[in-house]
């Protein structure tokens, strides 16, 4: 038995990307927000995000005296992992051999990460109605030193 859907459905997005665009700051050789100039990647590339969710360095929250107020900074780190230098490629028509050197580059940072956060997650946002800036085939990677969880 299939659940009824009623919930919204989006019309399929079929837009033609140029496999190179000049203006997009993940495309190899752009400059990006923050003015530094991706090199010629010819393969996967990762950088520190432009616009992180996650910093490094942050100020301890003022202490509570409310038990059900109770405050602690959460330190991590927000990369952007480039799949492809080419915009119009992503992982369904990507190579066996292209695809796996986004996995070992997945599994590389998963490893490096972790050693100083005790969460790292990699996720891709596809399309602008999951909120995705950018068609540019890419993943993020964030870590951090708070477990996110569900009581």
């Amino acid at each position: 038995m299939k659940r009824p859907w009623s919930g919204q459905v989006e019309a399929l997005s079929v837009e033609e990307l140029p496999e190179f665009d000049p203006t997009n700051p993940l495309c190899p050789g752009v400059t990006r927000p923050n003015g530094q100039i991706n090199p010629n990647y010819e393969s996967t590339y990762v950088f520190d995000n432009d616009f992180p969710a996650l910093l490094q360095d942050v100020p301890c929250p003022p202490k509570s005296n409310n038990p059900l107020f109770q405050m602690e900074a959460a330190h991590g780190n927000c990369k952007v992992m480039c799949f492809h230098p080419k915009s119009n490629r992503t992982l369904p028509i990507m190579t066996i051999d292209e695809i796996c050197e986004v996995i070992k580059k997945w599994i590389e940072k998963t490893q490096e990460l972790g050693k100083c956060y005790d969460w790292v997650q990699i996720f891709e946002n596809k399309g602008s109605i999951m909120g995705c800036s950018n068609p540019h085939p890419h993943c993020q990677i964030w870590s951090s030193s708070f477990i996110p969880n569900e009581p």
